[in-house]
């Protein structure tokens, strides 16, 4: 199975819904003075979207700096949102605009903490991928 890379800011949301998977799993480093993470085997991304869900802001600036690092872009296989339907159209825009310029799917969307079903769905979705690589 894949790992797990993901973002968190200080809410903690993604990383509470990132530990119910109990898939291994890498955090982005919340502060540029935190060491670099780069990742050499394949993995599935986890990103919240951020502002106000506009295509220029929506991907935290973290996430931009790990994925502009070429050995974790090569080994992104696919990306899943965090978010939150008060963004209306908006929602999870972070991963769509990650899946658009990585050319990777976006197999998932959920909100805040996620529910036991979106865990479920996560797990089934990562393991199809698995099987498909």
């Amino acid at each position: 199975m894949f790992d797990v890379v993901y973002f968190s800011n200080v809410s903690e949301n993604t990383k509470r819904f990132v530990d119910k998977l109990g898939i291994p799993n890498h955090r982005i480093p919340l502060y540029p003075t935190d060491q670099h993470l780069q990742v050499s085997k394949p993995f599935v991304l986890i990103s919240p979207t951020y502002g106000l869900g506009d295509d220029e802001t929506s991907v935290p600036k973290q996430v931009i700096r790990f994925l502009n690092d070429p050995v974790n872009r090569e080994n992104l296989r696919a990306v899943i949102g965090a978010g939150n339907t008060n963004f209306g159209d908006k929602y999870c825009r972070a991963a769509e605009v990650i899946s658009r310029k990585t050319s990777v799917p976006l197999i998932y969307k959920f909100e805040l903490l996620g529910t036991p079903s979106d865990v479920a769905t996560v797990k089934e979705k990562m393991e199809l991928l698995w099987k498909q690589q």
